[in-house]
């Protein structure tokens, strides 16, 4: 009787030796991490989730004010300055050593004259023209327009944080903004300081 629980016992720890052995093979064969594979992210909700995280309605969404204070106006979202607000009377020495924002956090003065926040949704007054491959051109080289020779973006438009996206990353930023409801408005040309 021992003689069969031993050979019982053997024959047990040869294939359980032999289960381990293959999933150590199986597991440790291809030597390569392999990522979790996921679902693709429609480029539209990965654009829309990039510009509200990274701050474009800080500048290119016009504001109101409300009895809970500043607020954005989601009527005009992404639309840029509203080209029939006025802008006040400022001290040229003031702008010298100050950023100056209007009320609507859409226009800053500053030394280098006031620039003006863009319109971004796919009307003909923004960027409903653009190619995408002008709108990646625009975010990495700070160009307006993204148009070799143009000028450069001014201040504040934090392009060069921008310029660090992955080219997905634009690609999908620029098909939410292409998504969005076009809004006409054509924002002011900026300002030079010697203007002022």
């Amino acid at each position: 009787m021992k003689t069969i629980h031993l050979i019982f016992a053997l024959v047990l720890s040869v294939i359980l030796i032999s289960c381990n052995s293959k999933k150590e093979e199986e597991t440790s064969n291809s030597g390569v991490y392999e990522p979790i594979k996921e679902e693709p992210i429609n480029p539209i909700v990965r654009g829309q989730y990039l510009v509200d995280t990274n701050g474009c309605h800080d500048c290119h969404t016009p504001k109101k004010f409300t009895e809970k204070g500043i607020a954005e106006n989601h009527e005009l979202s992404l639309s840029g300055h509203p080209a029939d607000e006025k802008l006040p009377p400022f001290d040229p020495e003031t702008a010298k050593a100050y950023v100056l924002f209007s009320m609507g956090l859409t226009s800053t003065t500053g030394p280098w004259g006031t620039s003006f926040a863009a319109n971004l949704t796919p009307d003909a007054t923004g960027i409903g023209s653009w190619t995408e491959e002008q709108f990646i051109n625009c975010i990495r080289k700070g160009l307006y327009k993204g148009l070799e020779g143009s000028r450069p973006l001014l201040p504040p438009m934090p392009w060069k944080h921008y310029a660090n996206f992955t080219d997905d990353d634009l690609k999908a930023i620029f098909a939410y903004l292409k998504s969005l409801k076009p809004i006409k408005n054509v924002v002011p040309a900026p300002i030079p300081p010697k203007a002022m």
